[in-house]
């Protein structure tokens, strides 16, 4: 449960958003490149300060725990930020079984969507972890704090690197939506623990439209790479849809598991920048 609670934060980030071509347009089958050096001027973007979305987790019959996003405005050293806090918690009957309370933050730029510092404070089922990262672009370093253990780790940082929640912004204001191919995968750099840097790969599936409790929701259908055994049945054992309009939220993951299958659905939203978008029969 705790890995598919991560990849589930993970999903969020295949928000995808079309912008000016002051951005690069990223590929499919290319690695995504992130961060433009310098600042520019004010480009549309798909959020704002305020955007609050709740996502409801299901395992067969029970309501399993709860997930949600909250993203503010901040600074760090002067230095205009959002400030992501994503929070997961079991609730129910679920909770009796397998107690989840995990708390994720992200400070990133405002501009060019790089991060600053990652917040990873979680407890599931027993296993946690409290951990730091402060990221240091200028020297390309990066310092892992692990609290619980008393260690720090120095990473050095790669081109484009985002945490586990900067990278669902980030992509959600720089991915071109009309550079999308069905069956072509995409790779992110990701740095949130002290594994270190890995590379994130989903593949593109095409549209579809969803029914969802506010009416059918048009959404593009992504499958994330996985690696199977334990948690997931296989390596394409998870999906992920994301609304077709401005906003680019997530609608649904869904993933089979070694036991079972688990869902996760949009519950919850406020503060969206753009109309959500409901198909009308």
């Amino acid at each position: 449960m705790k890995n598919l609670k991560l990849f589930i934060y993970l999903s969020f980030g295949l928000v995808l958003n079309a912008q000016d071509t002051s951005y690069t347009k990223l590929a499919a089958n290319t690695e995504i490149k992130s961060h433009t050096p310098k600042r520019k001027a004010a480009k549309k973007t798909a959020f704002k300060p305020g955007e609050w979305l709740k996502f409801r987790l299901h395992y067969g019959f029970l309501n399993a725990s709860y997930a949600t996003l909250h993203l503010k405005s901040d600074q760090i050293d002067g230095i205009p930020v959002y400030h992501v806090v994503g929070h997961g918690k079991t609730s129910g009957f679920a909770s009796i079984f397998f107690k989840v309370n995990d708390t994720y933050e992200s400070y990133f730029d405002q501009e060019n969507g790089r991060p600053y510092k990652f917040i990873r404070n979680i407890n599931e089922g027993g296993y946690t972890k409290d951990i730091e990262i402060d990221f240091d672009h200028e020297e390309q370093n990066a310092v892992l704090n692990d609290k619980k253990n008393k260690k720090k780790h120095e990473i050095k940082l790669e081109e484009s690197v985002q945490d586990l929640i900067s990278g669902f912004y980030y992509l959600r204001n720089n991915y071109d939506a009309d550079s999308l191919e069905v069956g072509k995968s995409i790779t992110m750099k990701m740095l949130y623990d002290d594994d270190g840097i890995f590379n994130f790969k989903l593949k593109y599936l095409g549209e579809e439209i969803l029914k969802t409790k506010y009416g059918k929701v048009k959404c593009h259908k992504f499958r994330p790479y996985v690696q199977s055994g334990r948690v997931f049945k296989e390596q394409e054992s998870l999906s992920l849809w994301v609304s077709a309009d401005d906003n680019k939220i997530p609608i649904r993951i869904s993933a089979d598991l070694a036991v079972g299958a688990i869902k996760a659905d949009l519950d919850g939203y406020n503060g969206l920048k753009h109309q959500f978008k409901i198909i009308m029969d």
